[in-house]
């Protein structure tokens, strides 16, 4: 690739140079219908990564101007800027959804897709003491938030009903866990342990329908003991999102067959959020495009392997972060099987037409609530503000308003999608609305993307720069 691009230049922003993680001019060009973000380092080149496959959507249909917000905090120094002094910094544009807190660095897995660099070698677990000062240090940033128990595999901690007890006595309504179930299939008493502590929903890593796609990306044949894992959280009513990472070539033919499968095992499975793979962690070489699926195409594989039931067009860009950061459709399944869309004609996603401020907030209100499984039919009263918020896209041949109020409040379904960035993809702008946030070592609240960006050599900005500041 030359310098100059022959490409229609459809927009500017900055990222950085994927060797050494300085800071560079970026740009997002199209050939085509797809588009590409472009940049130049004067010290190691061109690099050129896709970043949007395909004309349905296309990438100016599905963006569109969002309003940006300061957060009502700011702890790092200024100097050299993003993404160099998260913390957040003040040049942050969104505030924080759902948190991340890195419980271990263990694992009992050695899968070659990790994000977290998880497993041998990992600096010892945060004590309860500092996990409460994390709790803390969130509350007076702005909390409560959706709190997310990650690792590492964070189930390999004995006392992870004790960490979620105290997050909700923290004032924290909403933890989830993101596991690989291992834990939950082997220990039939683990999952109700989790619920009585007040965990409200299990992230659970779900690649596929089939043995091969699990030795391909994680090593071992885990198809079991993931399906036990959703029965020991069925039987004690708690809410289950199956978490697909996708890779191409592995199991992008597959989502479809794990849609359905999802849609049997309601109302325990909530959802199904699909992550295309992203290249940090144990991925320090260049990838090319080929190994690279984008959010568009995802769409559209959901619905073709669906055979139609969750049309693309029923996926809407997200309101709270970065139009380009995620998907998400939401669903009521009738009795007859059918899939009704669930949201107002115009809206986008979950929150509306709500500035970002107050739309952060309704992202983190509207997981909370669809996330979680409800404990019997009774708490379905509960819904009846939420379906006057809410239109369904249909129209509801059930016998009484009681029995539509129980549906919408058991068979609530949700797809989603988030491409997160790494060096080769980062952009900048969308980085600065990012509101996935983790929790450092050290306390300090930085963006998902920035967290876990590793450079060609693997070297990272955060995650491993962190380690020796825990206090």
């Amino acid at each position: 690739m030359s310098r100059q691009s022959t490409g229609k230049v459809l927009g500017w922003t900055e990222s950085v140079c994927p060797v050494c993680l300085q800071r560079i001019p970026a740009s997002r060009v199209q050939y085509g219908e797809d588009v590409y973000l472009e940049k130049f380092c004067e010290e190691h080149g061109p690099f050129r990564a896709v970043i949007w496959r395909g004309n349905s959507p296309s990438y100016l249909e599905w963006g569109g101007a969002a309003n940006s917000i300061l957060p009502p905090f700011g702890d790092s120094p200024s100097g050299r800027g993003c993404p160099f002094e998260c913390g957040l910094c003040p040049d942050h544009r969104r505030q924080t959804c759902c948190v991340l807190l890195e419980v271990t660095g263990r694992c009992n897995l050695r899968c070659p897709v990790c994000f977290a660099q998880s497993g041998a070698g990992a600096p010892p677990d945060p004590t309860i003491r500092e996990i409460g000062r994390w709790y803390e240090k969130l509350m007076a940033a702005g909390g409560p938030f959706n709190i997310q128990l990650s690792g590492g595999e964070p189930t390999v901690r004995d006392d992870l009903p004790d960490i979620v007890a105290l997050g909700r006595s923290r004032g924290f309504p909403f933890i989830q866990v993101n596991t690989n179930g291992l834990r939950l299939a082997a220990d039939s008493g683990y999952a109700r342990r989790l619920k009585q502590a007040g965990l409200s929903c299990v992230f659970l890593q779900f690649d596929g329908m089939n043995d091969e796609i699990y030795h391909a990306m994680r090593g071992a044949g885990l198809l079991a003991e993931k399906q036990r894992a959703i029965e020991c959280c069925s039987a004690v009513e708690l809410g289950v999102i199956l978490a697909v990472t996708v890779v191409p070539g592995v199991n992008d033919g597959n989502l479809g067959e794990i849609v359905k499968f999802a849609l049997e095992r309601m109302p325990t499975v909530r959802g199904v959020h699909f992550q295309p793979v992203s290249y940090f962690g144990r991925y320090p070489q260049a990838p090319a495009d080929k190994d690279r699926i984008t959010l568009p195409e995802v769409m559209r594989a959901i619905e073709l392997q669906t055979g139609g039931m969750i049309p693309a067009v029923s996926l809407h860009p997200p309101r709270a972060e970065n139009v380009y950061c995620s998907f998400q459709g939401h669903y009521v399944r009738m009795p007859d099987g059918a899939m009704k869309v669930w949201n107002s004609p115009g809206e986008r996603g979950c929150c509306g037409s709500a500035p970002p401020a107050e739309g952060t907030k309704r992202a983190r209100d509207f997981v909370a609530r669809k996330w979680s499984m409800p404990e019997s039919k009774s708490s379905a009263g509960a819904t009846d503000k939420t379906v006057a918020e809410n239109t369904c896209d249909c129209e509801v041949n059930t016998a009484s308003f009681d029995e539509f109020l129980d549906r919408v409040e058991r068979y609530s379904f949700c797809i989603s999608g988030m491409a997160f960035q790494d060096a080769w993809t980062l952009d900048l702008q969308r980085l600065r609305e990012c509101f996935i946030h983790v929790v450092s070592p050290a306390g300090r609240i930085i963006p998902f993307c920035a967290y876990n960006l590793t450079g060609g050599d693997g070297r990272s900005l955060y995650r491993l720069s962190m380690g020796a500041t825990r206090e």
